[in-house]
């Protein structure tokens, strides 16, 4: 039976319809063949109910499912699109970053270089990744990778999925503005095919770190911000906890401009990926094939170009960012 911990309360239709079938189904297998049309009226309202949940959610929900615990993760798709996988840790410096993933392997029998976000899914892990938050070592972990795919002529692959880097004086102490700055200067001038793709939750300066590049995929539920809508509400409304923080979120979310859509729209994100229909989360086999294709179509299409004509497309992608026609 679907559990409903794991679902957000605008997703419990979807799951009564399912519990529902799940039992029915249950009869139909002990003998009880007459079951079998309810079942078939079932399925069908089940599937009108999905496309009317998931196909018309405001921006907020999308923030949501965007941070939902059992979303696909980085070394989710690793793990599924991504063979002979082999880690590196470590930034030759101080030490190594467990919010950073990154390695070698090979995507669809091509030799990559991998990186990305992990935020963590159990209590431990999440504590162990520092919820996805990275260290300035995180990062510095990350530019050894990237000068790697560069010196063995490798695409790169880069995942996004944290709320934003680690703002501890711990970081702040060990260099966290300057290791985004060189994460920013390395990728920009880098002389390899350089695909990103927000997975989940992509705020602030964290995400941006792993942002530059010459294709930027997102999710259909995934977002990408500057700031998240609860700190934009906090800054604005002064409103930090209570109803009314879920209110103004909101309100902050439809104007901040933050989903895939959105950004698509701007000019921002390359292309959105469309999700399983019940999202992410409820299928990660089909979210990684749909993953899977979107960046070998994106990737084919940049090994046609040459280093200098996909180093000139980036800057000039990079100089439309921001642009406004005050008309």
């Amino acid at each position: 039976m679907a559990d409903f911990g794991q679902y957000l309360d605008f997703e419990k239709p979807v799951v009564l319809i399912e519990q529902e079938l799940i039992r029915l189904r249950s009869v139909v297998e002990s003998g009880e063949h007459s079951a079998m049309s309810e079942v078939e009226k079932l399925q069908k309202k089940l599937d009108k109910t999905r496309n009317d949940v998931y196909g018309s959610l405001k921006p907020y929900q999308r923030v949501r499912l965007s941070r939902h615990f059992e979303r696909p993760q980085t070394v989710d798709y690793i793990s599924k699109l991504i063979t002979n996988f082999s880690e590196i840790h470590g930034d030759r410096v101080f030490g190594d970053d467990a919010a950073i993933v990154g390695g070698i392997g090979k995507f669809n029998g091509n030799s990559v270089i991998v990186v990305g976000q992990q935020r963590g899914r159990t209590t431990q892990e999440r504590i162990k990744r520092n919820f996805g938050m990275t260290m300035p070592e995180g990062n510095r972990k990350a530019q050894r990778l990237f000068k790697m795919a560069e010196k063995f002529k490798l695409p790169l692959l880069l995942f996004i999925d944290t709320q934003g880097a680690y703002p501890g004086l711990e970081a702040e102490a060990r260099g966290q503005a300057e290791a985004i700055a060189s994460c920013l200067y390395i990728l920009a001038g880098l002389r390899t095919p350089i695909i990103s793709t927000v997975i989940g939750e992509g705020g602030s300066g964290g995400a941006l770190a792993l942002g530059i590049c010459d294709r930027l995929l997102m999710l259909e539920n995934s977002i990408y911000s500057v700031i998240s809508p609860e700190a934009c509400a906090s800054i604005l409304w002064g409103k930090t906890e209570g109803e009314s923080i879920g209110t103004f979120a909101e309100v902050a979310a439809e104007a901040l401009k933050i989903t895939a859509q959105d950004l698509f729209q701007l000019g921002i994100a390359d292309e959105v990926v469309k999700e399983p229909l019940g999202c992410a989360h409820r299928d990660h086999d089909k979210a990684a094939d749909l993953l899977g294709l979107a960046i070998a179509k994106q990737l084919k299409e940049l090994e046609k170009e040459s280093l200098d004509s996909l180093m000139n497309k980036r800057y000039e992608k990079l100089r439309k960012l921001g642009s406004f026609d005050g008309k």
